[in-house]
């Protein structure tokens, strides 16, 4: 049997698959680049907003990117199933790379490297020799002294020919590498402890869908309901004064799931401060939280970053809402030639029947309204290079804003409360306004606010309606009725063509003529065959040779303004009121109310409500949280600022000395000193050494 023969030529075997993978997984290379792809992610989640209503992302992306967007999870990145996969793989890599290196550096720590040869401590960079008239034993007890006194930890280790002192400090520098990579894993942990992925199980295994109708939280399905041993949630609940709550709404991309919550929170009192500016200033709930199942009850009061924590839920501050508010308004028609006033009421949140046709759903009460009620353009105000047709077609949607639009900030003035509801028709259509309860000045004039918008997402736009001489707007609704009857505009045709020529011999054809004018002229701005007002005038002078149009438009203004004002008081005369005075404050009125006329056929709104008086419920919005991860990332965190201390500010230092005996019976020392990280310190440091260690004792 031959012996196998050596050829000097090494064989190396190939590495089990396994170990590489292992090897690869907890390598650095492989963490920064999951470490990259999380802070993408990171970067996608804080740029696009998260867990929000379909709609709104269909709206901003369109159906075709939003299915995409949707199925690779961007509306809720941190719960997506490749963050899951990223966040675990980190995890992973980190973990293996603790128990990988940490088992070394605890044994390196531990270690004296006592096996250090003479030979090895001259090839060191920084060493020196020195000759001692003390024995070896003497002067390696001396040495190990000065070091201990040099806060050095130190082993006497007796060699063949020698002793070696081998002494350390600054070894807990390693704990800062095994730290920090711990810290990694337990935020980690802890923020998946606190994510949606228990929910996600829950709707994966268990059955639970988000809710996406309507009605009552008592009467919602147990599948959308999260029962109180869910180990963590983030939702919110509403609760009007004087009411109770132990459920929170989850929000979800489709709809929302109802939490419930093993204690009763019942708002007590709610308290708000406002600054000047109208931006609140301060807002908190006086609460009272029950046990469901003890009965133990806890008071406190909630502010703004001062949650109260219940058995291990804590409920924050969050902000407020309207809480049912109770409204009386008064109504008025704004089609047809009718202006009998009539009463409605309502309750913010909730819907009233308006007619067959309509219905009102209030949406908001404000109970003050900070506004810039400075100078303004005013929008109907010529401006160079302007057409006619132009300056005649100015309308409603150049009110913007609350008739300012640069914030000076004294100008800000609170014009009192407000009311904002729906008008929804019979096919679903609705149309948002918000109406203030009282008269404004804007422009020198005091005007009824009545805004108007069609998408909730563009600015209101004001109709400034004039208040008359007892602040309200029954004269400009007095006003608007008679303009739309036939025969009272027949009647302040004749009335103004008589008043035009008081002479008599100015001939009945005349008259006649002028009648007629001024009856077409109320006709067309009343919009007898189309929408009426300067829109319908300006279609009107279309027709007018371009050479006449502006004498033309000045005999049609005149007439137009005249008779108005005796439509106004043939309109009074109808209702048996005696006629207003002809003076600059009702002729300012007539200007504003014919503006107000015109823009009302933007309004479109079958009628004007009016708020006259309310009963303000004021509700708080709690957000609710049971977050068990948040412990486990305040842990990690200490960890992560452990870790940079021992990094950066605990330096690890290795010293040796090496001591044989001389000939003449002295002793011989070589000692030499390494660092990780050579600094100045460090270069000081020895040098302090140098000076101290070679002396003698006396």
């Amino acid at each position: 049997m031959t012996s196998p023969s050596t050829t000097g030529i090494e064989l190396k075997t190939r590495r089990p698959i396994i170990g590489e993978i292992v090897e690869l997984i907890s390598s650095m290379r492989f963490a920064i680049a999951l470490l990259a792809m999380i802070a993408i992610a990171a970067v996608i989640g804080t740029v696009m907003k998260q867990g929000e209503a379909s709609t709104n992302y269909i709206n901003q992306f369109g159906p075709f990117w939003y299915e995409i967007f949707r199925k690779i999870g961007l509306y809720t990145v941190y719960s997506a199933w490749w963050f899951l996969l990223l966040m675990t793989a980190l995890v992973t890599s980190t973990t293996l790379c603790i128990v990988r290196n940490a088992p070394k550096m605890m044994k390196d720590m531990r270690s004296w490297r006592e096996n250090v040869r003479e030979q090895s401590l001259l090839n060191f960079h920084h060493k020196m020799q020195w000759q001692a008239p003390l024995s070896r034993a003497a002067l390696a007890q001396q040495s190990a002294a000065r070091l201990k006194d040099a806060g050095y930890q130190v082993k006497l280790v007796e060699k063949e020919h020698g002793t070696l002192v081998a002494a350390k400090q600054g070894a807990a520098n390693k704990f800062g590498y095994i730290f920090a990579h711990a810290s990694i894993v337990i935020i980690c942990i802890g923020g998946l402890l606190d994510s949606d992925v228990p929910i996600r199980m829950q709707e994966w295994f268990f059955g639970k869908t988000p809710f996406n109708g309507s009605g009552l939280i008592s009467q919602v399905p147990p599948q959308h309901r999260l029962g109180v041993g869910n180990p963590t949630f983030r939702g919110n609940t509403m609760i009007p004064e004087g009411q109770n709550s132990n459920t929170a709404i989850l929000a979800r991309p489709d709809g929302v799931l109802i939490q419930e919550l093993p204690f009763t929170i019942s708002l007590k009192k709610f308290t708000i401060d406002f600054y000047s500016t109208g931006m609140p200033k301060l807002f908190a709930s006086d609460v009272e939280v029950r046990d469901n199942q003890t009965g133990e009850t806890v008071k406190g009061t909630i502010e703004v970053n001062h949650p109260l924590t219940f058995h291990g839920v804590s409920i924050y501050q969050s902000s407020f809402e309207d809480g049912g508010s109770k409204l009386k308004l008064s109504g008025f028609p704004m089609s047809g030639n009718g202006a009998e006033r009539f009463e409605i009421a309502g309750e913010v949140g909730g819907t009233t029947p308006l007619n067959q046709d309509t219905t009102v759903e209030w949406s908001g009460f404000r109970p003050f309204n900070v506004e810039n009620v400075g100078p303004t353009d005013d929008p109907r105000a010529v401006k160079q290079g302007k057409s006619l047709e132009e300056e005649l077609a100015q309308s409603l949607d150049k009110h913007t804003g609350s008739a300012g639009k640069n914030a000076v900030n004294k100008n800000l003035k609170n014009v009192g409360p407000s009311v904002s509801y729906k008008l929804r028709d019979k096919t679903g259509q609705a149309r948002e306004y918000q109406n203030y309860m009282q008269p404004v000045t804007v422009d020198g004039a005091t005007v009824f606010l009545a805004g108007v918008r069609a998408n909730p997402s563009d600015n209101f736009s004001y109709l400034r309606i004039p208040a008359d001489d007892g602040h309200s707007v029954t004269e400009w609704m007095r006003l608007r009725a008679a303009l739309q009857d036939p025969a009272l505009r027949a009647a302040a045709a004749q009335r103004y063509a008589e008043r035009a020529t008081p002479n008599s011999a100015a001939g009945d054809a005349l008259r006649a003529q002028l009648q007629a004018s001024a009856d077409k002229s109320l006709g067309i701005f009343a919009g007898s065959d189309k929408p009426g007002g300067f829109m319908a005038i300006s279609q009107f002078l279309e027709k007018v040779p371009a050479a006449e149009q502006e004498k033309a438009a000045d005999v049609f203004m005149k007439i137009l303004n005249g008779s108005l004002w005796d439509l106004w008081q043939v309109a009074r005369a109808k209702d048996k009121l005696a006629p207003v005075s002809e003076d600059e404050t009702h002729a300012r009125f007539l200007q504003l109310a014919t503006n107000a006329l015109s823009d009302a056929f933007f309004y479109g709104a079958p009628v004007y409500l009016q708020l006259d008086d309310y009963n303000e419920i004021k509700a708080s919005v709690f957000q609710v949280t049971r977050s068990p991860g948040k412990n486990v990332v305040y842990l990690g965190c200490l960890f992560l600022v452990l870790g940079v201390f021992a990094m950066f500010y605990i330096r690890e230092r290795r010293l040796w000395i090496w001591i044989k005996d001389d000939a003449s019976g002295a002793s011989d020392a070589l000692m030499a000193m390494s660092t990780q990280r050579k600094t100045l310190d460090f270069e000081r440091e020895f040098e302090i050494l140098k000076e101290k260690l070679p002396q003698s004792a006396a």
